[in-house]
């Protein structure tokens, strides 16, 4: 019988060596996850730029230049910084309600969360065919207080960002660029505050940081009532 115990045991050792050789570690995946991003810079021929360079350019980017923010890994690139354009001013501090139109797209693949690098995870820009997701554009509360900016979804209607990832918090990626936009409230495409996104799994949604993920983003921030 005790031979019969040891032998059960040595098969779930085993059985949990070879689990762990076949899984990565968190800094295998953060390297993949960095190779990922390399890669999708390159394949669109992106300028990247530093945080020292995008203020001596007045915290504006060229058509096709991001500034990489280092310490949260973020790459931004301004379309358009808000109808309120040279003029205005950046959001003070206090409570603002932003609604929000995003694309989220994979920078990387991964097999067995099923998609590819280029693959539209979620889509809120319209022309989709989808009423509800054309008709209502994400929801939520920006608090700011000195330089802490923090966020929530004021809605968890279906196909919402809350109801998807299944929490109330806005990813940090998103509320980087509200630092240097200046939104107001405008139905114009042209003229509402739009940005393009690296978003580093640490600063995404709640499944990119449990699955160690980048995404890709395109979002607008109009402000609310």
């Amino acid at each position: 019988m005790r031979g019969v115990y040891i032998l059960l045991i040595s098969i779930v050792v085993c059985s949990c060596l070879q689990s762990c050789d076949n899984g990565k570690t968190y800094a295998e995946m953060k390297e993949d996850e960095a190779d990922a991003i390399h890669a999708w810079i390159l394949s669109h021929n992106y300028q990247i730029i530093s945080e020292r360079d995008f203020y001596n350019q007045d915290t504006v980017t060229n058509e096709n230049q991001f500034v990489l923010f280092e310490e949260s890994g973020v790459y931004m690139n301004i379309m358009c910084k808000g109808p309120n354009g040279e003029n205005g001013e950046v959001l003070k501090e206090g409570s603002h309600e932003i609604l929000s139109r995003f694309g989220e797209v994979a920078v990387q693949s991964r097999d067995e969360l099923e998609f590819s690098v280029g693959d539209t995870l979620l889509w809120n820009m319209g022309n989709t065919g989808n009423s509800t997701l054309e008709l209502f554009p994400e929801e939520y509360k920006l608090t700011i207080s000195s330089s802490s900016y923090s966020a929530a979804f004021q809605t968890s209607r279906e196909y919402s960002m809350a109801s998807i990832y299944g929490t109330t918090s806005v990813p940090s990626g998103w509320l980087v660029p509200l630092k240097y936009l200046k939104p107001g409230r405008t139905t114009s495409s042209e003229k509402v505050a739009r940005v393009r996104l690296i978003v580093p799994h640490g600063q995404g949604t709640s499944k990119a940081s449990q699955y160690v993920y980048p995404c890709y983003y395109e979002i607008t921030y109009n402000l609310g009532k």
